[in-house]
């Protein structure tokens, strides 16, 4: 896959970004260098490869689920502009 310059400007334009149009020549170069990488990635075969969780060679460990409120309510009700009690107050937003 290879593109352009002028698929770039179509492209940040979809995703709203600017791209002053000196930075369109590097952009184009450094993206057309990651999609030629990455067609290099896809040549290879993996057909024997075995998915990896994590690169140990150990299960994840299970830990016991505990329900705790970090024990800063306080903390954070004090950056609450409006509370009530234990909870924050939001102004309503369906009529």
């Amino acid at each position: 896959m290879s593109l352009d310059k002028e698929k770039i400007k179509h492209v940040a334009k979809l995703a709203r970004i600017s791209v002053d149009d000196a930075k369109v020549d590097s952009l184009t170069k450094d993206l057309n260098s990651i999609f030629k990488f990455i067609e290099q990635l896809n040549e290879l075969n993996t057909d024997k490869v075995e998915p990896l969780t994590s690169i140990l060679n150990q299960s994840l460990r299970s830990r016991k689920d505990e329900i705790s409120d970090g024990k800063i309510r306080e903390k954070i009700l004090k950056n609450s502009p409006k509370k009530n009690e234990e909870f924050f107050v939001v102004p309503k937003v369906v009529e």
